[in-house]
């Protein structure tokens, strides 16, 4: 099997080991941590995931809000929110028609939404000529970021403008994982985009986590897919797997986080000990830091870029 990054049989001066090169920041103002979902391989279950996390955060106890940026708008209606009933969304706070505030809509599962529709779609296009143009939703955000524990943002499974604006915008990101081969292909091509963004446009982007959905201990390659996975990944991947479930798949027809939809499930158990997980590994004593105006990394992530560097030499 290759490892993630594309490479036959990795290696020490691997890519992937870039992300195991944490860096701690000077903390500045406590703020709401952004964490993007994405994985630009399809059906791995990412909005899925984006959806129930979000909402099992926010039955924690945190304030949580998430951005639907993908124009497909699951994660909208997996909050029982109609695609037709978003006045103003993301497509409104790209492009500049509406604030972030104006665009939230509270919800009665806990956690706040900005939803999207095919409005969407065109964003990309109309976005071409405006002023920082991957950086619209970082700045978009940062005028409700302190109102929030957690902001999450289910980014399209594409390279595209919205998806840099995702990537941009967060401090990290959480790749949800199928267990098939061609999921190593699709992490591959997910490492080499978030090192470029890494290096261009948010040099304080970091890997959350990765978590394995669709999970099945009867298929042979799942094991090892999971044992390929952490080989590179290490201690980025949560203990806690996602299984296969009908209940998760029948959930958002009802407009529902699986917490709701069927609380005491196996799916929702789940993603309850994924979100104590994801909060266990955000300590209160470690917020999310405002980010500086300056292009420039701190010196501890320059020494792990430049590894990166020598890596590929």
């Amino acid at each position: 099997m290759r490892c993630p990054s594309g490479r036959e049989n990795g290696g020490h001066d691997c890519e992937c080991s870039m992300w195991n090169n944490s860096f701690s920041r000077k903390e500045e103002t406590c703020v709401a941590k952004i964490i993007a979902v994405a994985n630009q391989k399809g059906g791995v279950g990412k909005t899925t995931t984006a959806v129930n996390l979000s909402s099992c955060v926010a039955a924690l106890g945190k304030k949580v809000l998430i951005v639907d940026l993908d124009p497909q708008g699951n994660t909208t209606t997996g909050y029982g929110i109609p695609k037709r009933s978003v006045e103003y969304g993301t497509y409104e706070v790209l492009i500049g028609r509406a604030s972030a505030a104006q665009a939230i809509r509270h919800t009665e599962y806990r956690t706040d939404v900005i939803g999207s529709n095919t409005r969407l779609a065109g964003a990309s296009l109309e976005m071409i000529d405006l002023p920082s143009r991957e950086g619209r939703l970082r700045k978009a955000l940062a005028e409700v970021q302190k109102d929030y524990d957690f902001i999450f943002i289910d980014c399209p499974p594409s390279l595209d403008l919205l998806t840099l604006n995702g990537l941009t915008a967060c401090d990290s990101v959480l790749i949800p994982v199928q267990c098939e081969y061609y999921a190593l292909e699709g992490l591959s091509e997910l490492i080499s985009t978030l090192k470029t963004i890494r290096k261009k446009y948010n040099p304080y982007l970091d890997i959350e986590g990765v978590v394995f959905t669709m999970f099945s201990v009867r298929y042979n390659l799942t094991l090892q897919v999971v044992e390929q996975v952490k080989k590179y990944f290490g201690n980025k991947v949560y203990q806690t797997t996602i299984p296969r479930s009908i209940r998760i798949s029948e959930a958002p027809s009802y407009g529902q986080p699986i917490n709701f939809y069927e609380p005491k499930g196996r799916g929702s158990e789940a993603y309850m000990d994924l979100a104590i997980e994801f909060v266990k590994n955000n300590r209160p004593h470690e917020p999310a830091r405002r980010r500086t105006k300056g292009n420039s990394a701190p010196a501890e992530q320059k020494s792990a870029l430049e590894q990166v560097k020598q890596g590929e030499a």
